[in-house]
């Protein structure tokens, strides 16, 4: 039977994806701001319940993972409010985090398999995007094709947890 946290979680999963991916393509600096503070806080708040869940299920790895990328998202949270250029050093140590995150909830079988290679693949992305970037590459977190090309496939791996949540009995 699905819990009314588990609700909460997919409703923040869907916002976290939905306004993260909005962000990438607003031209405003505020509105850009604006709109990834909420994704933030929502993907805060669902990582946080489903580290929950996942304990109380005995899930260490998969708690973990989320907690993981849980502190990634708030170190992106942390630097949104300074600015593109500004946010580059706490926004390699984001995806750095949320790459070794979504590698731990991926490496059981605890998701779908389409979940766990779409999760693999945006955490490999988002590594070489902070390789480059701590390389040298002059990248933004709206930068294409890297980083940008890891959204979508996060967001893909936002909506199989998200399937995994409102399946009725897990």
């Amino acid at each position: 039977m699905r819990s009314t946290l588990d609700t909460v979680a997919a409703i923040g999963l869907a916002i976290g994806g939905a306004f993260g991916m909005a962000g990438t393509f607003v031209a405003s600096d505020a509105l850009r701001e604006t709109v990834w503070t909420i994704d933030g806080v929502a993907i805060v708040v669902a990582a946080a319940l489903l580290v929950v869940k996942y304990q109380r299920l005995g899930n260490d790895l998969v708690a973990a993972g989320f907690l993981t990328f849980l502190a990634g998202e708030s170190l992106l949270l942390a630097g949104n409010a300074a600015g593109l250029q500004a946010s580059v050093p706490s926004y390699v140590g984001g995806i750095a985090l949320w790459a070794a995150g979504l590698v731990m909830v991926s490496a059981q079988d605890t998701f779908a398999l389409w979940t766990r290679l779409t999760a693999f693949l945006s955490a490999l992305l988002f590594v070489v995007s902070a390789a480059m970037i701590l390389w040298g590459a002059p990248l933004l977190p709206t930068s294409s094709p890297l980083p940008a090309a890891g959204y979508p496939f996060l967001v893909l791996t936002f909506v199989g947890w998200i399937w995994t949540l409102m399946k009725s009995g897990r």
